[in-house]
């Protein structure tokens, strides 16, 4: 797995999760998916996003 193909996968299962998890257990749960999309949205302004620099350290490929 790339980098790039992670940087959608984990993103898009946190969202997925958590509004399930949300319907059907607590809408505390809507936080996390409050957090990631506001994680993308500054990203996308910034260039910066934790997740690649994470994902860069534990040895993942860029291509």
């Amino acid at each position: 797995m790339t980098v790039k193909k992670l940087m959608r996968i984990i993103p898009g299962l946190m969202v997925t999760i958590s509004a399930l998890l949300g319907l059907l257990h607590s809408p505390w749960w809507f936080a996390l998916t409050l957090f990631v999309g506001l994680n993308l949205t500054q990203s996308g302004f910034t260039d910066f996003c934790p997740l690649e620099k994470i994902l860069r350290k534990l040895g993942f490929s860029e291509q």
